[in-house]
């Protein structure tokens, strides 16, 4: 046995990978046949998981505090519980902000305060299995899914936010950028303003690694396995990147280390604020505190780089500009009030981003959207730019909301 194994050393990986497609298959066959044993699951949040064994003391000293945020409440659907935050006046101009792959709202945090101080009524929720919300299993976390968790939190306020020709706008960050444009692309009517912060959606095939599309794509490798091997990778991650790092291939996970600030000998950076209410709370601890306490974490890190708006998505990005091209074009009074009200969509990124390519960005989203339907600003910051450079994110986005609107910001 061992001599024939010597001549044929691909006989027996060929064989084992055979048997793990026939299981993958198999698996596969029987869900379809019989709907398998558990065809929809929700796995719950530190809410249920973690906050009920913890003292008051003990929950606000969390790197997420249960009450980082004013105007907390928790959205109870199909899809499990959502958690949402929403302040600010009345009667400010809406804005709705969603974060990245990895990090809940916190990561925001400094920006939806800067907005509020401007008047501004801000809306942020965690994505499905991130923070405080709940992992719908399962369900593939793709546009479809958050689509919906989108107009969940909407329809969740006291106050109307589509209703009688009301418009919001929207702020996207990272997988947050694809999903608002995704978003924006379906009801243009309802979106004020489209802005993207780093964001997603036209990441070029070539800087996925073939070993990322192998592990994260295919189904080869057992599930459990996956997921076990992923937790080691994010719990390595988090190191400080260093100045001089090349800008290669991001692995599927550097999105991970690099939604957290980047401590370089040259920059003087000062932490911000993410929360006033809990002005300890600090991004650098968030990832391995999920990786702990939220058993739904890797399952929707996990979907959400299969299905969710990572790549590929040009068709949506088109019909925005297919829309921006008509809008401008005519210069109709109507498309003033339905929506898209600034006539371009705001992209902003980081000149030292690793993972969204500032070259590479310009280039498709230029090519895609046209030139003259979109805004590109840039500032000295990798991917993690809404926690470094929110003071400069803010001052362009009132900059673009000033330029064709007379209201306040």
């Amino acid at each position: 046995m061992e001599q024939w194994v010597r001549r044929n050393p691909f006989t027996l990986p060929i064989a084992l990978l055979g048997l793990q497609l026939g299981l993958s298959v198999g698996r596969k066959l029987y869900k379809i046949k019989t709907g398998g044993p558990h065809d929809e699951e929700v796995v719950r949040s530190p809410i249920k998981s973690l906050l009920p064994k913890l003292s008051s003391e003990e929950a606000t000293s969390l790197p997420y505090p249960p009450d980082a945020f004013p105007g907390i409440r928790d959205v109870v659907s199909p899809y499990g519980s959502l958690r949402v935050y929403e302040w600010g006046p009345e009667d400010g101009r809406k804005v709705l902000l969603v974060h990245g792959i990895s990090n809940p709202c916190l990561v925001l945090g400094a920006v939806a305060h800067g907005l509020a101080d401007k008047g501004c009524r801000v809306m942020m929720l965690d994505l499905p299995g991130r923070g405080y919300s709940d992992t719908p299993v399962p369900t593939p976390h793709s546009t479809r899914l958050y689509t919906t968790t989108i107009l969940l939190a909407l329809a969740s306020s006291p106050l109307s936010w589509t209703g009688n020709n009301e418009t919001f706008a929207l702020i996207g960050y990272s997988l947050g950028g694809g999903i608002v444009a995704n978003f924006t692309s379906y009801f243009p009517t309802l979106v004020s303003s489209l802005i993207l912060l780093a964001p997603s959606g036209l990441l070029r095939q070539s800087r996925i690694t073939l070993m990322n599309k192998i592990l994260y794509n295919t189904g080869l490798v057992n599930e459990i396995t996956l997921e076990r091997l992923v937790m080691r990778r994010m719990k390595g991650e988090g190191q400080p990147t260093s100045p001089d790092e090349p800008k290669e291939k991001p692995s599927i996970d550097t999105a991970l280390r690099e939604e957290m600030p980047q401590k370089r000998e040259h920059d003087l950076f000062t932490p911000p604020v993410l929360s006033r209410i809990r002005p300890e709370a600090k991004i650098s601890g968030i990832i391995p505190w999920q990786l702990d306490n939220h058993p739904g974490f890797i399952k929707s890190f996990l979907s959400s780089i299969r299905y969710g708006p990572v790549a590929g998505q040009h068709a949506d990005w088109q019909r925005i500009a297919q829309r921006l091209t008509a809008q401008n074009a005519s210069g109709e009074e109507r498309y003033e009030k339905e929506g898209l009200q600034n006539g371009k969509v705001l992209i902003i990124a980081g000149h030292r981003d690793i993972v969204i390519i500032e070259d590479e960005l310009v280039e498709d989203a230029t090519e895609v959207l046209g030139e003259k339907n979109v805004r590109f600003e840039f500032v000295d910051a990798g991917h993690e730019l809404p926690v470094s450079k929110s003071k400069e994110i803010l001052a362009f986005i009132s900059a673009f909301w000033e330029e064709k609107s007379s209201t306040p910001v």
